[in-house]
């Protein structure tokens, strides 16, 4: 998003794939990271990994605690999805997330107004289970900009592209033309 601000006549489409809003200032509610979450009831983690959500949000968001609540990034908590986590809880990624999410980072306001004169189509494609990203944000996201589709992949949340791979094609390929 910040580059299609900075360049908007550089780009012929935009995907923005399970974004982060952060950048326009568009964030899920609370009811729909709370939904999304009650979602995964049935699923065996599920317990285990509210209690990690509610530690995170008391600001105890260790390694340890981070892999007891990554389940709820993917659609299937299957061997794919779980290789998939191993890199994207290390110590490494939350220095970065936390560089990049740092006060300060974004100047939402500008980026909005930049974006409203993209004259690209924009994909905003999200996950249905997704409590990062949600529907609802994305499609709070998708008034921002002139031409914009919403995509919700049945079934997955921020990574839609493991858990069903011809799916997510068929709706970028779709979107691509």
């Amino acid at each position: 998003m910040l580059y299609a601000a900075a360049h908007p006549g550089r780009l012929d489409h935009l995907i923005l794939l399970t974004p982060g809003l952060q950048a326009v200032g568009v964030q899920a509610t609370e009811e729909e990271e709370r939904a999304a979450m009650k979602h995964r009831s049935g699923e065996p983690w599920y317990g285990d990994a509210v209690a990690a959500v509610q530690k995170a949000e008391a600001g105890q968001d260790s390694l340890e605690n981070r892999s007891r609540y990554v389940p709820f990034y993917y659609g299937r908590w299957d061997e794919a999805a779980q290789a998939h986590a191993q890199v994207g809880i290390s110590e490494r990624a939350r220095a970065v997330r936390e560089g990049w999410y740092a006060d300060g980072a974004f100047r939402p306001e500008a980026t909005r107004a930049a974006l409203g004169e993209l004259t690209a189509p924009v994909l905003i494609y999200a996950g249905e289970l997704d409590f990062a990203s949600t529907p609802g944000a994305a499609a709070r996201a998708a008034e921002l900009f002139r031409s914009s589709k919403v995509v919700v992949q049945p079934g997955t949340a921020h990574f839609p592209w493991l858990d069903d791979p011809a799916w997510f094609r068929s709706a970028i390929d779709s979107f691509l033309g």
